[in-house]
């Protein structure tokens, strides 16, 4: 039989994720390989008439075409906590005088909790993932310099698209690992800004070591 042993390698989470640190809004792998990361409204391709369809689709050709180098598309689904919504949700329904108001309150509210019963209310989000390699020897501001001129490519590809892009700070691109690789945790203990902060900082520090 095979016994479970202790592993006596010692090994970090940024060791294990692959990730060398955040810097200045640009994510450091390993390798000296750099990604920056851009939020993506969303498209309702389906509600779109068959000629604008064939125009958003000749114009998202065009745009692949014009990049010039490789994109991760990345869709994020994540449960929506309804906590909060339904402690608010009730304060109302408790000072509101009005009983008509109060009926359509409490009916609102036994409706939210029946659906949320039988179902989990999703949202979600969309990303560009936008690459960059460079020399070992490269300086970092050069590798800003090119992987901010690829975020103004991919931007006003997207904008023409209709789409809005933003691309994600340093603390952003934090919380995102953070709730990819503790999502119980991320749900009911979110990262505070100052917790951000202090991860940030020891990231930059190891990633410049």
């Amino acid at each position: 039989m095979f016994a479970l042993q202790k592993s006596t390698s010692k090994t970090t989470s940024r060791q294990q994720i692959a990730i060398k640190g955040v810097r200045d809004n640009i994510l450091m792998l390993p390798n000296d390989q750099y990604r920056a990361i851009l939020s993506v409204s969303s498209l309702n391709f389906e509600l779109k008439s068959e000629e604008e369809q064939d125009a958003i689709i000749d114009t998202y050709e065009s745009f692949l075409n014009s990049v010039g180098s490789n994109l991760q598309i990345l869709i994020r689904t994540r449960e929506i906590d309804m906590d909060k919504y339904l402690e608010d949700l009730t304060e109302r329904l408790d000072g509101e005088a009005e009983p008509v108001y109060r009926k359509q309150l409490k009916n609102y509210d036994e409706f939210i909790r029946s659906l949320i019963t039988t179902n989990k209310i999703l949202t979600r989000h969309f990303y560009l993932v936008i690459p960059y390699g460079a020399s070992k020897k490269a300086d970092f501001e050069l590798i800003k310099e090119q992987l901010s001129l690829k975020v103004d490519i991919v931007s006003k590809g997207m904008t023409r698209l209709g789409m809005h892009t933003k691309q994600l700070s340093s603390l952003e691109v934090l919380d995102l690992f953070y709730s990819f690789y503790n999502p119980a945790q991320a749900k009911i203990q979110p990262l505070t800004e100052q917790a951000l902060q202090l991860i940030h900082t020891a990231l930059v520090e190891k990633g410049d070591e």
